[in-house]
């Protein structure tokens, strides 16, 4: 199984550095994982849209569902037209991005199937086993556990401490987890996203086996970041930087 980071930013995406969006690949199963701003042309520079088996949208928050528009239109009006691609979505995800769409002769059915998924939901795409549960965030928000060859990658989507992302990653070879913000957690502007000390935490505790940090809000330096979840996770963290591909 491997990862590739489309896009890391945390809230909007910047030059080079496109919002919340990964593709998870393992025995010629293709999962788009977050669809940000920016990140479904960061996705065509490593796929054809036609080879996505299905997509994970972790919740309604722009920056990690805004590009399913693109994807829509390019799979429905496309050389290769489909239908039915298999979207796992938290409760309400649906039809919210649908109201946007507009209605009419414009329906998402056409081309997406959503799936409704809640704690404990499971999933199978080709070679890759899903698990979900909820994060703690405003909105309802999906963590997944994505296991394939023996290997297993969990996304922590946008969280604060509860939630129930720890329990998802217990074990897990690799954790992609936010870390929005740095410093203390007890000076951080907003409960529902971590610190990169939160972050580091939370793996140890899992007992994950890697740690990559995401999500970062775009005005801070990701050094700093790395720098401080390793001093709480006790071993080296990886920044989510767009474009590299890894071994999970």
């Amino acid at each position: 199984m491997q990862l590739t980071v489309l896009g890391s930013n945390g809230t909007y995406g910047t030059p080079g550095r496109p919002a919340s969006g990964y593709l998870v690949e393992h025995e010629g199963t293709h999962l788009w994982m977050d669809a940000g701003s920016g990140t479904f042309a960061a996705l065509q520079d490593r796929i054809d849209p036609g080879e996505v088996d299905g997509i994970v949208l972790s919740h309604a928050h722009s920056d990690h569902c805004l590009d399913i528009f693109g994807f829509y239109y390019a799979t429905r009006y496309g050389r290769n037209p489909r239908s039915a691609v298999p979207a796992f979505v938290p409760e309400g995800l649906e039809e919210r991005l649908a109201a946007f769409l507009g209605g009419g002769d414009r329906d998402f059915s056409d081309v997406i199937d959503f799936r409704v998924m809640g704690p404990g939901s499971t999933a199978r795409m080709g070679s890759l086993a899903l698990r979900f549960g909820i994060s703690d965030h405003p909105v309802p928000t999906l963590c997944v556990r994505i296991e394939g060859g023996n290997r297993s990658l969990t996304y922590s989507a946008d969280t604060g401490i509860g939630g129930g992302l720890a329990e998802l990653a217990v074990g897990t070879d690799l954790l992609l987890c936010e870390a929005t913000y740095q410093g203390p957690g007890t000076e951080k502007p907003w409960p529902h996203h971590l610190t990169a000390e939160e972050a580091g935490s939370l793996a140890r505790a899992a007992g994950a086996h890697r740690l990559m940090l995401t999500h970062i809000w775009p005005t801070l330096d990701p050094s700093r970041s790395v720098a401080e979840a390793e001093d709480t996770f006790g071993r080296p963290v990886s920044p989510a930087v767009p474009g590299i591909t890894v071994k999970v």
